[in-house]
């Protein structure tokens, strides 16, 4: 998680009117709304579909003009589709553009919005929208690519490219989860991966929880462990008031 410009979390009166704009980078598209105090959306979210290989000044420019609709707003949160540390992208690999390695999106992001900007990998921020906060608890998304959040205690652990770490034959959870494999394998073959990804991952990490999210969610088509549950697309927004809770 990082931010232009680090300050605390606020409390009183004033921190009851506070606004965040809250902005969810994927790889098919890109969404935003503004939350409330208490981290609901008081505005229907916005939608476009990502320019998947443009430069980052692009999508810049596509989130500035997604935005322009919504209610005004006192600072934003940004979920991002790959590691991030300290305001900078260190990876976008579902954005397909290099320039992304580097680049200062919080920085930018605040430039040209005038407001304090907090950036997150978009798992994580989504794991925060949804999460218990009691024990460990997993978020996984399936989307463009293969997402995950990991949280003790509501705490987000640091965030693990679980995606790009080698699943079967030679590929990595992305190649065989992610929605092109979906495509091309068929439903029923991808739930059988899905479900054994699972298994994988309850046996590394021994979660108490596991959350499912992302927009091929919907295509699950097995019987859900009673420790796992499916999460609606909109904590990918929702979870962003908690990037400001310190």
């Amino acid at each position: 998680m990082a931010r232009k410009k680090r300050s605390r979390g606020e409390s009183g009166p004033k921190a009851s009117r506070v606004h965040t704009l809250a902005i969810d980078v994927g790889g098919t598209g890109l969404k935003a709304s503004v939350l409330d105090a208490k981290g609901k959306m008081i505005a229907d979210r916005v939608r476009v579909e990502t320019p998947v290989g443009a430069s980052p000044r692009v999508i810049v420019d596509t989130l500035v003009k997604l935005v322009k609709p919504l209610p005004a707003f006192d600072r934003v949160s940004v979920g991002f589709p790959g590691v991030v540390r300290d305001g900078k992208v260190f990876t976008a690999p579902n954005l397909g553009n290099k320039a992304w390695r580097g680049y200062a999106l919080a920085d930018a992001l605040a430039e040209r919005f005038g407001k304090p900007v907090r950036l997150s990998n978009d798992a994580d921020m989504q794991g925060l929208g949804v999460i218990r906060g009691k024990g460990i608890e997993l978020v996984i998304t399936l989307g463009t690519g293969f997402g995950t959040g990991l949280y003790w205690d509501g705490r987000a652990a640091p965030h693990l490219e679980i995606a790009h770490h080698p699943l079967r034959k030679g590929e990595d959870y992305d190649q065989q989860l992610g929605d092109r494999a979906r495509k091309k394998i068929g439903d029923r073959k991808w739930n059988r991966r899905v479900r054994g990804a699972i298994e994988i991952l309850r046996n590394l990490i021994n979660f108490d929880r596991l959350y499912i999210g992302g927009g091929n969610a919907k295509r699950l088509d097995f019987k859900l462990d009673p420790d796992t549950v499916v999460v609606d697309n909109t904590a990918g927004i929702e979870g962003g008031i908690a990037l400001w809770k310190e």
